[in-house]
């Protein structure tokens, strides 16, 4: 079986050219997650490597496939300088190990909360996870292997996070756009939820 990583790491150079940073995190029994950084003018994009070298599983399987089931990579995009969003690593790189430690599958829809500020002074402590294909086209793997998904990364305010547990993702994104929100910017105030 081929190694995925270095297809992932290609299709990320390919689609947000050459990372200008990168991290790594290993948390005790997973493995190890990097977080690689692409400036592109005023916004700066954070992108997962490592999440997608095994496929999720669902956590009521008896046995883990090691070949089928989702892969994916997060994405998330800010503006430049207004906050110190490279503190976002650490929060960036426990939501892509949480299918490894918590058996979760990340898709688009899910709330994933860090629990606390996703970089210093951050309103948000979670994020929405949206529908891939944007601005990361899917990766093929060869069968029977699933693709990789690039699913971009929505921060949300606790009282928007708060709305779309009893409205959903759809109402929230519907708010966002209909209020003319900059999900980009690292210091945004919720959106009106009246």
């Amino acid at each position: 079986m081929a190694d995925v990583l270095p297809l992932v790491e290609a299709r990320l150079r390919t689609a947000l050219g050459e990372p200008d940073a990168r991290a790594a995190v290993t948390f005790l029994g997973t493995d190890r997650i990097e977080v690689l950084r692409f400036q592109e003018g005023d916004i700066v994009r954070y992108a997962t490597l490592g999440m997608s070298a095994q496929p999720m599983t669902d956590p009521t399987a008896m046995l883990a496939d090691p070949v089928k089931g989702p892969r994916v990579e997060l994405v998330l995009s800010v503006r430049a300088g207004r906050a110190d969003t490279d503190k976002v690593l650490r929060p960036l790189a426990v939501l892509a190990a949480s299918p490894q430690v918590e058996g979760v599958v990340v898709a688009p829809g899910a709330s994933l909360d860090v629990g606390e500020p996703l970089w210093p002074g951050a309103p948000f402590t979670s994020v929405l996870v949206a529908e891939p294909g944007g601005l990361v086209e899917d990766l093929e793997l060869d069968a029977p292997m699933d693709p990789v998904r690039f699913l971009p990364l929505l921060p949300m305010t606790p009282n928007e996070a708060a709305w779309k547990r009893v409205h959903g993702a759809q109402a929230l994104q519907e708010r966002w756009l209909n209020h003319g929100t900059d999900l980009r910017d690292p210091l945004r105030a919720s959106v009106p939820l009246g």
